[in-house]
């Protein structure tokens, strides 16, 4: 299988060592995939850390610096496939004190779920299939 290009996601929750919440973005752009819901992210630059890749999206799209945690991993202690060219590495992050995440030219609202609401979104497959091992930390 050919190297896949690496994309990271925030898992961004309420509070690192107990999570009840993660917030959920709904994508403007492209058109394709408008209208769907993520984790906020995008692609891991040349030389660029997972962790680091996170911290300059996250400003980007939403405008807040964040503090992140640990990476969730599929069962098999492996990454989330997106397509035949990418991966997506799902980081936990929290929203630094002070910080106040908003929708910009990426997403158009914003929403805070719990466990129990994780599926009242019409999530991207690739982050839907993250979503019972979250489920279960939240």
């Amino acid at each position: 299988m050919p190297h896949r290009r690496l994309v990271v996601g925030a898992i961004l929750v309420d509070d690192l060592g107990a999570p009840s919440r993660v917030l959920a973005c709904r994508r403007t752009r492209p058109e394709a995939i408008a209208g769907r819901w993520e984790f906020p992210g995008g692609k891991v630059e040349p030389g660029e850390t997972p962790a680091a890749a996170l911290v300059r999206e996250v400003a980007e799209e939403l405008g807040a610096a964040i503090e992140v945690g640990a990476e969730l991993r599929d069962a098999a202690g492996g990454r989330w496939p997106i397509d035949e060219r990418y991966e997506l590495a799902l980081l936990f992050a929290v929203v630094a004190p002070g910080e106040l995440p908003r929708a910009g030219s990426d997403h158009d609202e914003l929403r805070w779920l719990s466990a129990d609401t994780l599926g009242s979104v019409d999530w991207l497959p690739s982050d839907t299939q993250a979503l019972p091992r979250l489920r279960a930390l939240l």
